[in-house]
């Protein structure tokens, strides 16, 4: 036995201690605690688990995964906690406590957890890093230590005792997943190896279990990320065969819990979509796993859409028209799988923010999808990293976020019919959407137009705090409050004018991307080019950098790349291309303040 063992020992007993510690400070409890059940699991081998457990074992072979998301209710990750990493190649040791608190998280308590149960959330979906516990995994030593095991075990306990589903899985890890896309085949050989080691481990340490148990077959990594970067190299998978390399991972672990026996035969088992995106995972070339159990696959896909509103503070105001059609058309695209039997669980959800206060308009978004949720039958899964939920307060301190969320708990919802829950949400949704037309209307806002073609700047700062309708698709919505656009209608050839204005906002910081865009303009001006006369920052005149080009990336929107360092080449459609035409002749540096943008340009219909 290596020494490295008797110290795992030692440090589950620290560790132990230490969560029995923290229950005399966290959220004001004494430290008293009910008594344990018996044991339910087992370890990785074979052997009686040393965790106790209330979990009464039970599994419903009746319900249904369409049945089961509803009792699932409205849920909420331990975000940044069991899958923050700290694994480090030849690390001996194991510490369940020093991973557990490696990215900012305190130690988790069964208050905490119950906690979050009085605030509304009917599940717990606990992210986990395995490779974490395994010492050796990139010399084949793929055993999970049992001390981390042992510590799952208990944080998924907390969560039974408060009466809560469950989701365990295996997330990020360090990035790992980039081994199935390796060149090398004995690399993606070990990966699939190690992937099933893994699972046997985890199926057997859970397999007595109660089906408040589930277990998700990956996070987002099951797409174009199993191309990762693995020891300097990315993986070498085209996008069908990532799609083929993703649907046979899900194959293997539905065929691997089910093999395993016990209550694994009937366990509910969360499938990742593809990226977990929504349009991906609604591609055909994604395909659900063939199981031997009846009705007990669920569907995992995220939602974070628009990401400059969900993610970053470059948007900072959501419930346009636009907004409110976009989310309600990918819920409605989600809910094929409905339709085709299958549970669907948006593993996560959020408006990220900092701190325990909520951006602008969150209320809204959140309103509108979790209405959403309710009339596709969805469950929805906050991702949350003691942000909204502070776990130390045991509470939610925003006590509009706490209602909006206990509003939707599943206790709100058991006693009304599915026609009842169907209609309320069917109601909230149209009276938002209409509510967010008649705002458009008072505006006098430039809005999308088919039978119009409208010139703006997309435009994206360096540090992504500021930001105007970026991407093909103009949306003058899609904006930080408080920038002021002046956008055109192009009728023809001739001079126009397009502007921004951040002196309301701030000054934005350099530039991330920007690019003139003409909206429609492939249908109504096809062929056209644009001669740019003038650029002005801060109202001097800005010398562009290189030559530029007209193009379009989708057929639609005619654009001139202002500074794009995604792109590597010339488009071969590019027209109007110079000698030292680049897709970046406006590389504004990121300590330069830009408090107004003025493009003069000449529209050239062709001849």
């Amino acid at each position: 036995m290596k020494l490295g063992r008797s110290k795992k020992t030692l440090t589950a007993v620290l560790s132990a201690l230490l969560s029995v510690s923290m229950l005399f400070t966290a959220c004001g409890n004494d430290g008293s605690s009910s008594d344990a059940g018996s044991s339910q699991g087992t370890d990785s081998s074979g052997g009686e688990s040393t965790v106790k457990s209330n979990d009464d074992g039970k599994i419903n072979e009746g319900m249904t995964s369409l049945e089961v998301v509803k009792v699932m209710g409205n849920g909420i990750n331990l975000g940044n906690t069991m899958e923050a990493y700290t694994h480090k190649y030849g690390k001996e040791d194991i510490f369940p406590d020093e991973s557990e608190q490696a990215w900012g998280q305190p130690i988790t308590t069964p208050e905490m957890i119950k906690g979050m149960k009085d605030c509304g959330f009917d599940s717990l979906r606990v992210p986990v890093a395995w490779t974490n516990a395994m010492s050796f995994y990139e010399d084949g030593n793929y055993e999970i230590d049992k001390a981390y095991l042992d510590r799952v075990e208990e944080i998924v306990n907390y969560a039974i005792d408060a009466d809560m589903y469950v989701i365990i899985n295996d997330h990020w890890d360090g990035g790992w997943w980039g081994r199935f896309g390796a060149e090398d085949q004995s690399v993606r050989d070990a990966a699939m190896e190690m992937y099933k080691s893994m699972w046997t481990q985890i199926a057997e340490r859970f397999k007595n279990y109660s089906d408040k148990v589930i277990f998700e077959a990956a996070n987002e990594e099951l797409g174009d990320r199993l191309n990762d970067e693995i020891d300097g190299k990315k993986g070498k998978l085209k996008k069908s065969e990532c799609y083929e390399k993703a649907n046979e991972i899900n194959q293997t672990f539905v065929d691997l819990i089910r093999s395993t026996g016990g209550n694994n035969e009937q366990r509910f088992l969360l499938i990742a979509g593809y990226n977990t995106d929504i349009a991906l995972t609604c591609n055909d070339k994604f395909k659900m796993p063939t199981d031997s159990a009846k009705d007990k696959l669920l569907l995992s896909v995220h939602y974070y859409t628009p990401w400059d509103y969900c993610g970053t503070d470059g948007v900072n105001n959501w419930g346009s028209v636009k907004d409110y059609e976009e989310q309600n058309k990918l819920m409605k695209d989600l809910s094929k799988f409905t339709e085709a039997g299958y549970g669907v669980v948006i593993g996560e959800y959020a408006v990220l923010t900092n701190n325990s206060d909520p951006k602008p308009d969150t209320d809204k978004f959140y309103n509108n999808f979790l209405a959403n949720c309710d009339l596709y039958n969805f469950c929805p899964m906050l991702w949350d990293c003691n942000n909204l939920y502070q776990r130390r307060d045991c509470d939610m301190p925003n006590a509009d976020m706490k209602q909006l969320f206990a509003d939707h708990a599943y206790s709100k919802q058991k006693d009304l019919s599915d026609d009842e829950v169907k209609k309320n949400a069917q109601k909230y949704i149209d009276e938002a959407f209409d509510a967010a037309q008649n705002q458009l209307a008072d505006s006098g806002v430039i809005m999308p137009d088919d039978s119009k073609a409208i010139a703006w700047i997309m435009y994206q700062s360096e540090d992504y705090t500021k930001t105007y309708s970026v991407g093909d698709e103009y949306d003058p919505t899609a904006c930080t409050a408080g920038l002021e656009a002046t956008n055109v209608e192009i009728t023809g050839s001739g001079d126009y004018t397009v502007k921004l204005d951040f002196t309301s906002c701030g000054a934005a910081k350099g530039v991330a991307f920007s690019a003139l865009g003409i909206s429609n303009g492939e249908q109504l001006f096809p062929g056209a080019t644009v001669t740019i006369n003038k650029v002005l920052i801060n109202g001097n005149e800005y010398k562009l950098d290189t030559g530029y080009y007209t193009a379009s990336d989708d057929g639609s929107c005619t654009r001139v790349n202002l500074y794009n360092a995604w792109v590597t080449d010339i488009p071969d459609d590019a027209r109007g291309a110079t000698d030292d035409a680049s897709p970046v002749p406006m590389p504004i540096k990121k300590t330069e303040r830009v408090n107004t943008l003025e493009i003069q340009f000449t529209f050239n219909e062709a001849k």
